[in-house]
């Protein structure tokens, strides 16, 4: 129903003009409304673009921060990775040093003991040039035994069978062989008597234990005589429990039938002496 119906139903008759600035007067309403809807529309329209934009700047940062959690996390994983490989390389490293410093000792101990036996060599050519002259006239040899040197004289040239009192050319050449030992600086002798199998039982030599001993003191004290100081020789017997040969044929024989002088090893010389020394001392 129209303003117009309404009032003509009222009984209240308006004139045209008054009817026309009423109905100017609500299109004019009218059309404010519509503006005022349109304007709120618009920006309800803007506020909601707006309010996406914001959404979608958010969701942005949402991602932008769970990409920088994750590369933080692996960073950490990467720097405890590092960590853990900076801990391995230092004890690798102290590894590789102790490897390194247990090589350098285990070489200079190579060094050392090389040093040692090339002078080892060195003095046992010395013995067969100082005794050349007794070795080509086949008094004696000079041989290794063991490790040691040894100059090696056969008993029948220096004794009689069963006797331990040397022959006059058993005293030279004992004579010989402290002149060129006593010649040798630093070096002290041990002289050994050996026997053959064959037994002794006198009153003097109830064994060869006794005949060896009283053999390896006659050479002791002729090179004492000779020039040998007594404090650089001393005695031993094995008798006949230290064979170089078979028992059983004349050679053989003859071969254990010996006098050894022997060069005591200078152990001071030897690659771990100062060890063994300060381990003693404790």
């Amino acid at each position: 129903m129209t303003f117009l119906t309404t009032l003509l139903l009222g009984g209240c008759l308006v004139g045209k003009g008054k009817y026309d600035a009423l109905q100017a007067e609500l299109d004019t309403t009218r059309a404010a409304l519509g503006a005022q809807l349109t304007e709120r529309d618009q920006k309800v329209t803007t506020l909601e673009g707006a309010l996406a934009e914001e959404q979608a700047k958010l969701a942005a940062l949402d991602a932008q921060h769970t990409a920088l959690q994750a590369s933080l996390a692996a960073e950490e994983a990467r720097t405890k990775a590092l960590l853990d490989e900076k801990a391995g390389l230092l004890t690798d490293k102290a590894k590789l040093k102790g490897s390194v410093d247990e090589m350098k000792a285990a070489l200079s101990e190579l060094e050392a003991r090389r040093d040692a036996a090339e002078a080892r060599i060195a003095e046992y050519q010395s013995l067969l040039v100082r005794f050349k002259k007794l070795i080509d006239a086949g008094k004696l040899r000079v041989k290794i035994v063991d490790g040691r040197m040894v100059v090696a004289l056969a008993t029948d040239v220096l004794f009689a069978s069963g006797s331990a009192d040397l022959s006059a050319d058993g005293n030279g050449a004992i004579a010989e062989v402290a002149a060129v030992l006593g010649s040798i600086p630093d070096r002290a002798y041990q002289v050994e008597g050996h026997t053959d199998n064959v037994p002794i039982k006198t009153d003097k030599y109830p064994s060869n234990w006794e005949l060896a001993s009283a053999r390896a003191l006659t050479v002791v004290r002729t090179m004492i005589t000779a020039g040998l100081p007594n404090t650089r020789v001393s005695a031993a017997s094995y008798g006949e429990y230290k064979p170089v040969g078979a028992n059983d044929t004349a050679e053989g024989k003859a071969a254990n039938r010996r006098i050894e002088i022997v060069v005591v090893p200078d152990l001071s010389n030897l690659p771990g002496f100062d060890e063994l020394k300060a381990a003693a001392a404790k």
